[in-house]
């Protein structure tokens, strides 16, 4: 990866508020978006850059790039679009459609696979719509959002099966990061993969990725699956049996993991404050909202979604598609923003 390659803002589904806030990132922040570009619709871009010109009374033009090298060119408050998709009328805001996922997908793998060829540094993805995206039908029907879509196109590009390029999803903000052994599967089956394999191969991806990140190696706690961390096998047996075996061995590897600790606890103990440093860099959390709820409530305005493990650098942001406000002039670019500045960071 090279900080000096381009980096590509995906457009997110065009019928939510994804198009908008890289409009007011690049009207907003320009310096944190230089050498940025949108892989997207020049016409979607253009609506939304008008909405926001006519909310914050700066011009801000689109202009269509022929390749992802011309973005390192481009003066400040002007978008670059590189155009990955069909041209076509922009889609209805705040309505769920294939139409609109197909797009978004479509943005997203031709990202995903600028990456792998090197092409540029990084890319930030704008919210997708889970159900638009399954509404396209195949292939994107088989993808629950991003993470597994963008684990899918690394494993084609490597040649290896999908399970042999494990990835994990990592949410983060100045003060937590918590790291998830399972992501979007309902809750009996989240409970399921708690499993000493899955959990070691977390506690590996943390280590290798979250290390790289930070330039140490990293402190990682590890909450436990049930109230108290299973209180000795009262209140359940997956301490004991998986979650605590797996610790071990990663410490047995040299991996910085302690645990399983209360997951009512864990979280506050890792909380990094100006008045309080944390005991450990990062949780692993056993599933999904155990893990994102703490950090989304520290503020979803500046939480980035980083997923770990793949061969290159993706985040975005801790948001949805919020199609409730789409069109308003009303979303708030922070987050993407963040997502920027993350994404920099790592692929140095």
């Amino acid at each position: 990866m090279s900080a000096f390659l381009p980096i590509a803002i995906t457009l997110g589904d065009p019928a939510g508020i994804g198009p908008e806030i890289i409009a007011k990132a690049f009207r907003d922040a320009p310096e944190a978006l230089r050498g940025c570009f949108v892989a997207g619709d020049v016409a979607t871009l253009r609506r939304a850059a008008a909405l926001v010109r006519g909310s914050g009374g700066v011009s801000l033009p689109v202009a269509e790039i022929g390749a992802a090298r011309a973005a390192q060119d481009m003066p400040p408050r002007c978008v670059p679009v590189l155009q990955v998709v069909p041209r076509a009328a922009p889609v209805p805001l705040g309505r769920v459609s294939g139409a609109a996922g197909r797009i978004a997908g479509d943005c997203v793998v031709w990202a995903a696979r600028a990456a792998l060829r090197g092409e540029i540094g990084a890319m930030v993805t704008a919210p997708l719509h889970k159900e638009a995206l399954a509404a396209v039908g195949e292939p994107y029907a088989r993808f629950p959002g991003h993470t597994e879509l963008l684990q899918a196109e690394a494993a084609a590009h490597l040649g290896r099966p999908v399970d042999q390029v494990p990835v994990r999803m990592m949410l983060a903000n100045d003060e937590l990061r918590t790291v998830l052994v399972s992501i979007h599967v309902p809750l009996r089956q989240a409970i399921e993969s708690v499993t000493a394999g899955n959990i070691l191969q977390t506690l590996r991806i943390v280590h290798e990725s979250v290390g790289a990140a930070l330039q140490i190696a990293p402190r990682i706690g590890v909450a436990g699956l049930n109230p108290h961390a299973g209180e000795g096998g009262l209140f359940g047996r997956e301490e004991i049996e998986a979650i605590a075996p797996a610790i071990a061995q990663a410490r047995a590897e040299g991996i910085d993991a302690r645990g399983p600790f209360a997951p009512d606890t864990v979280f506050m103990r890792a909380r990094s404050t100006p008045q309080r440093a944390g005991e450990f860099d990062v949780v692993v959390a056993m599933y999904h909202d155990q893990g994102l709820i703490p950090v989304k409530y520290l503020g979803v305005e500046q939480g980035v979604n980083v997923t770990l493990g793949l061969p290159f650098v993706r985040t975005s942001p801790d948001h949805g598609t919020a199609f409730d406000i789409a069109g308003t002039g009303r979303a708030d670019a922070a987050s993407l923003l963040a997502a920027v500045r993350m994404a920099r960071q790592l692929a140095r």
